[in-house]
């Protein structure tokens, strides 16, 4: 039976150190390496901890009503900000009547605006002074204010309209209350509009 030599065996053992050095090493590195942590993970983590510190800068929610030449006359939620045109838009648009040439579509918009859009048939009308359908704050007059200006309002058609000027022809509103005198506007109804009408 042949037996290696010394020098054999020496180099027999030195490769045999040298693998299991190499093992060991790869054994000891692959335990100490760091765990990778999850990109979107952290990145939600720190949208949540924005969204704590900037709560105060979050957009705000306006309340704006729109009327005159517009298919959908009403009250409508914007952003702070955010322009007339985009409540045209909200109140589905410009009818074909509507005089461009006298409204601002640029214009930025801040809770509680009221913004009418007129028509080419006005135009004399506010030449010469006579419309007077708004009162302080953008308020409608409710005695000096169009039939097609009564109908902007909520929950407002074209009949409780009529009976609304029919009824200040001959008995004029001396405050907003009054409008309850007329058929078909009662107390919930009155409720829908009492921050939108005046009396002058």
């Amino acid at each position: 039976m042949e037996f290696f030599t010394k020098r054999e065996q020496i180099a027999i053992l030195s490769v045999v150190v040298l693998i299991l050095g190499v093992l060991g090493a790869r054994i000891v590195l692959k335990e100490k390496v760091p765990e990778i942590t999850d990109v979107r993970s952290l990145h939600e983590a720190e949208a949540i901890e924005d969204d704590g510190e900037n709560e105060d800068i979050r957009p705000k929610v306006i309340m704006v009503h729109i009327s005159g030449q517009v298919y959908h006359p009403g009250i409508f939620q914007l952003i702070e900000g955010d322009r007339v045109v985009d409540a045209v838009d909200l109140a589905g648009g410009l009818t074909k009547q509507a005089d461009l040439d006298r409204i601002n579509l640029a214009k930025k918009l801040v809770d509680e605006d009221k913004i009418y859009i007129p028509s080419y048939q006005e135009e004399v009308a506010i030449e010469t002074g006579m419309n007077t359908s708004t009162g302080g704050g953008g308020l409608l007059d409710i005695n000096s204010c169009s039939q097609q200006e009564l109908e902007s309002l909520p929950g407002i058609g074209e009949v409780i309209a009529g009976r609304v000027v029919e009824y200040r022809e001959k008995n004029k509103f001396k405050r907003p209350e009054d409008i309850m005198n007329v058929s078909g506007i009662g107390d919930a109804k009155f409720e829908q509009i009492k921050d939108l009408i005046t009396v002058n």
